[in-house]
């Protein structure tokens, strides 16, 4: 039996759940069309809660307080502009340590969104499971 190629087994990414007043962050870098969700790729020997704090750093500018973190849903759908590949996205809660700035663009982020259950044509299709979950749950506005 031979093992799956890394191509095609699905790429494994963190993204932060982070809503307010029912609208969910979302970030853009420069040369993309569509929101994702803060969040990224695992370092190799990296937990998922360690890369969500990671990258919630580099691409914000905020710190996340490791002990907060708790789940909350995974989606697997086609990455955007991975031809096909599969991605699957942890989706993770954490709370800001307190004092923390607000969470403002830096390194890949172009601009920052807050998006509703009514902005599905603006996410790639793991955003949209995203979206519609935590429609279904009441946390996000439609």
């Amino acid at each position: 039996m031979t093992s799956p190629s890394p191509l095609t087994e699905p790429l494994k990414t963190v993204g932060w759940i982070h809503v307010v007043d029912g609208r969910l962050l979302v970030v853009r870098s420069r040369d993309n069309d569509l929101f994702f969700m803060p969040g990224g790729k695992l370092d190799p020997g990296e937990s998922d809660e360690q890369a969500l704090v990671r990258e919630i750093e580099e691409e914000l500018g905020v710190v996340l307080d490791p002990a907060t973190v708790r789940p909350g849903l995974v989606a697997e759908a086609p990455g955007h502009g991975l031809d096909g590949r599969l991605v699957r996205m942890r989706c993770l809660y954490a709370d800001l340590v307190p004092g923390s700035p607000e969470p403002a663009p830096r390194a890949e982020v172009h601009e920052l969104a807050w998006v509703t259950a009514n902005d599905a044509h603006r996410v790639p299709p793991a955003g949209r499971i995203v979206l519609e979950r935590l429609a279904a749950t009441g946390e996000l506005a439609a």
